[in-house]
């Protein structure tokens, strides 16, 4: 297996380059690969700042990409529940952020719309500082 960085994931969804995504497809489809969680947020914040995707496409994009057969994603339960938070509104960053500290008894933030939005989606452990 091995580890593969943004940009590799980004050609291989988007295809703007023939060479990098002839390459990157060969690398994803022929050898096991792992996707660490903040290339999975780095990723979300490229397809949306410089491709523009919307949150729907976001979504759509990277869980096709997570469900390969040779993919394999850090911590997939957190990444799936931030694509459910994406999809009702939150930052995907913020979802990661704040799935990725589940363990700790409450996360603390001066962001009073991430507040607001992870009680819409019931987490009442998000406080402001």
């Amino acid at each position: 297996m091995i580890g593969i960085d943004t940009n590799v994931l980004i050609r291989y969804i988007v295809a703007d380059d023939p060479e990098q995504t002839r390459r990157s497809r060969q690398i994803i489809d022929e050898q096991d690969v792992f996707v660490p969680t903040t290339v999975a947020m780095e990723a979300e914040w490229v397809l949306r700042s410089i491709y523009h995707f919307s949150r729907t496409e976001i979504v759509d994009a990277l869980r096709t990409f997570a469900g390969m057969p040779t993919v394999t994603i850090e911590d997939p339960e957190a990444v799936s529940v931030a694509f459910e938070h994406l999809q009702q509104g939150m930052d995907f960053a913020d979802a990661l952020h704040l799935l990725k500290s589940r363990h700790c008894e409450s996360f603390t933030t001066f962001d009073r719309k991430f507040v607001k939005l992870a009680r819409k989606i019931g987490d009442q452990n998000v406080v402001e500082g």
